[in-house]
This record gives structure tokens, C-alpha cells and sequence, in this order.
């Protein structure tokens, strides 16, 4: 049998592209990463059989593995079965909470609960994960039905790029909705990463 390799990070497809930037910045080659389809996210009830299975799949090749999933709508679904394999994975219910920090995303919620949120990753993808499938190409006036309790979009950003802003600001006027913006980087995501890579680099008084 091939010894066992070092960490490796099962991963919501959502995060896939944060992550290999993460990676690239810190050269962080020893730690490995397999992505789950982001697709899950619209059946949310199939996440922790697919995080379990590929849990078992890998659990043989790696001497650690960690989850890079919030509970994505799994009702705790997902933290149940990370309890029964042994696995942690991200603090928080979902990504906005873990870039934004629980702290500081709880004052966004609480100060405005008609809040519709957008990531890097929302936003590259809004025609595909919004628009289409609500059917807003083609029926326009569901908008006020879909969003009617909405006040606020808060676009919570991990990397500064060129257009983004201005494109979140255009989904924003799309919807008819107040806009907001936050720069929060990569939050737990990255401090995270950086302690299953680099767990001396976190803790240099373990040195």
C-alpha cells in the first residue's frame, strides 16, 4: 500500500476558485483539495451523502482530512455525518458567514434581515444560478414577487477585481434593491487553510 499523502480538502465547487488562489499565494502544494459539485447547493439534502462518500473514498490516502463546507442548508444533516467520520469542516451555516466572520455577519443580519447576499462566486455565476433558474430572462415581473421582502444587496467580496463592483452594483439595481458593499477576503476560509498547510506558521510558539 502507498504511504498515505498530507492534508487533504473536500470542498464545496463554489469555493474551488478561492481556494487555488489561496494556494497559489502561499505556495501551499502539500495541501490537496477535491471539489464537490457547486450544483449541490440546489439539493442541499444530497450534500452529506456526497461529503461521506468521498470522505470514505479518500480516507485511506491521507493522514488528515478537513471539510471546506458551511451547513449549506443540510438542516445539520452534514454536521451529523462529520460527527459519526471523525472530520470537522468550517464554522458557520454558510459562506457568507465564514468569509464575512460569525461576528460581523451577525450585525449584518441582524441590523437588516432583507438582506440578499453576494460572494465572487455569486456574482461570476448570477445569470446561471439566479436568473435563469428563476426564469427572470424570460418573466422580468416575478422580480417583485421573488424579492418583495428584500431591502439591501451586500456584496461581500474576497479579492479585488477591475468590474466587480461595478457588476455587483448592476445585480443590485436588476433587483431593485438598495447596495452595499464589503471587502471581507477570505475570512475563516483562509485562516483555516493556513493552519492545516502551515500549522506553524499559525502557532510559532509550538516551534
Amino acid at each position: 500500500m502507498a504511504p498515505r499523502r498530507g492534508t487533504l480538502v473536500i470542498a464545496c465547487g463554489a469555493l474551488a476558485r478561492e481556494i487555488a488562489a489561496l494556494r497559489r499565494a502561499n505556495a501551499w502544494e502539500a495541501l490537496e483539495v477535491r471539489c464537490l459539485p457547486a450544483e449541490l447547493h440546489n439539493r442541499p439534502e444530497k450534500i452529506a451523502p456526497a461529503v461521506r462518500a468521498e470522505i470514505r473514498a479518500q480516507r485511506a490516502h491521507y493522514t488528515q482530512l478537513f471539510v471546506a463546507y458551511g451547513d449549506c442548508g443540510t438542516g445539520g444533516a452534514l454536521d451529523a455525518v462529520l460527527r459519526e467520520e471523525g472530520v470537522e469542516r468550517l464554522p458557520g451555516a454558510h459562506c457568507y458567514e465564514f468569509y464575512a466572520t460569525a461576528p460581523v455577519f451577525g450585525a449584518l443580519a441582524a441590523a437588516e434581515l432583507g438582506t440578499f447576499y453576494l460572494t465572487d462566486f455569486l456574482l461570476r455565476h448570477f445569470q446561471r444560478l439566479v436568473v435563469r433558474p428563476l426564469a427572470l430572462d424570460r418573466h422580468p415581473e416575478l422580480k417583485d414577487e421573488y424579492f418583495r421582502h428584500y431591502t439591501r444587496l451586500m456584496y461581500l467580496a474576497q479579492a479585488p477585481r477591475p468590474d466587480a463592483l461595478a457588476r455587483a452594483e448592476a445585480v443590485a439595481q436588476f433587483l431593485g434593491l438598495r447596495f452595499e458593499y464589503r471587502f471581507t477576503g477570505y475570512g475563516e476560509l483562509g485562516a483555516r487553510l493556513r493552519t492545516l498547510a502551515a500549522p506553524a506558521e499559525a502557532a510559532p510558539w509550538q516551534a
